[in-house]
């Protein structure tokens, strides 16, 4: 993975699905107990509780204090969350009934908590889909009853070395995955590279790296309901099929080290192309200015599409909050146009609130307009329960053939297997 701790802010960390269904019932008998009308209302004065994870989270408590000098009657307190942590925080809080009243939540996260009945549904009197990006918007989205708040969006495009390329004999941007084939050949042939291309070989979360090439070619790990397993599609079979050839030909890395930072070898030049999120377009520019000039990005190579993954997070209201008018108001700013120019001035983190794009840097910065065409050309995952069981087999499947230990066919036959199981 190209950088494992930011992935896992944008969208998973191995869930302990077990232990969370172990308590459901607790927490549906706790929940039955909260408020679903009455409490204080917005204009009285009041603290509100928001925990943010990782470093959105530690921006966050810098956003609150800017709402709170129109909001004198309002105390945000901020409890910045690791992501490391975040899940069991979240599960200990819901089993006593003391979720914040505001908090921050991934989509693998979605389908368990609206499923342990500790989420408030989304006031679409207040919050209208059409103002998010559709997969931004459908991420907060369990059994068409919406309970999150799109606050930002996320995705992957690929980033390159122009001036490797242009030694390569290359001189443009791959848009298919012939082309990112050949690049990745040409890299190491005519512009001596150690590789072609960083893909993740292994370990959690590696669908995250394989997502491009799946819903490229049409593939999905479970149908649009989340009733069924379509693993082992023909779709789906092609593209890990292609995921693998960059191991078996020697393009890719068979093995990274954990906290691996590719950038360190994107400067060097040993590996000429990676896919990752937008973070990494300040990463470059601070930490490796000398690259100025020598790369760049461009939407993931298409196949059947040029389809990348949506990651991101949405903003949740406890069921059993007392301050539901004030959190939803802090939401309401916090996903304003206002706010996300805010916020990704802050964080760097993308607005899910289509408008943010209409002015300023979003508008016009030439890479960020790639990263808003990718996450128009994106797709999320169902928010299911049980989505990181089923996700990690996946997972599996992946590891089994980029060690050539199995065929793409028979990897995902076995992970479809065991995807029905869970699905039950």
């Amino acid at each position: 993975m190209n950088r494992p701790a930011r992935l896992r802010t944008r969208k998973t960390v191995r869930n302990t699905t077990v232990a969370a269904a172990s308590i459901a019932a607790m927490v549906v008998i706790a929940a039955c107990g909260g408020s679903d009308s009455g409490g204080v209302s917005a204009d009285k004065k009041q603290t509100l509780t928001v925990w943010g994870m990782g470093a959105e989270g530690e921006k966050l408590a810098d956003i609150a204090k800017t709402y709170e000098k129109s909001h004198p009657n309002i105390t945000v307190k901020v409890t910045p969350v690791g992501w490391d942590v975040a899940h069991q925080k979240l599960v200990s809080a819901a089993a006593a009934s003391k979720l914040p009243d505001i908090a921050q939540m991934g989509g693998s996260y979605m389908g368990e908590f609206s499923e342990l009945g500790v989420l408030e549904p989304v006031d679409t009197k207040t919050f209208h889909e059409k103002d998010f990006f559709p997969a931004s918007w459908k991420q907060g989205v369990v059994d068409d009853t919406a309970y999150g708040v799109p606050w930002y969006v996320d995705t992957r495009v690929v980033y390159y070395r122009t001036d490797l390329a242009k030694k390569a004999g290359i001189t443009e941007a791959p848009k298919t995955w012939k082309d990112m084939k050949a690049l990745a050949t040409a890299y190491q042939k005519q512009a001596g590279t150690r590789w072609g291309l960083s893909i993740q070989p292994s370990g959690t979360d590696t669908v995250q790296s394989f997502y491009p090439f799946l819903y490229s070619a049409g593939g999905q790990i479970v149908s649009d309901d989340g009733k069924k397993a379509v693993v082992n599609s023909p779709e789906a079979v092609r593209a890990l099929t292609e995921y693998g050839t960059y191991f078996s030909k020697g393009l890719a890395k068979k093995s990274v080290t954990p906290g691996y930072d590719v950038l360190k070898d994107f400067d060097s030049g040993s590996v000429p192309m990676f896919f990752s999120g937008p973070w990494q377009i300040s990463s470059i520019n601070q930490t490796h200015p000398n690259l100025k000039g020598k790369w760049g990005i461009t939407t993931v190579p298409r196949d059947e599409s040029a389809t990348s993954m949506a990651g991101g997070s949405s903003l949740v209201i406890s069921k059993d909050s007392d301050h539901k008018a004030a959190a939803t108001d802090f939401v309401k700013y916090l996903t304003s146009a206002k706010g996300q120019t805010e916020f990704y001035k802050a964080s760097g983190d993308l607005p899910a609130r289509t408008s943010a794009w209409d002015s300023g840097e979003l508008a016009t910065d030439k890479n960020l307009q790639t990263f808003r065409t990718q996450v128009e050309n994106s797709k999320t995952s169902p928010a299911l329960a049980k989505w990181s069981e089923i996700s990690s087999k996946v997972d599996d499947a992946i590891e089994q053939v980029t060690q050539g230990k199995a065929s793409a066919k028979s990897a995902l036959d076995k992970a479809q297997s065991e995807i029905e199981s869970l699905l039950g």
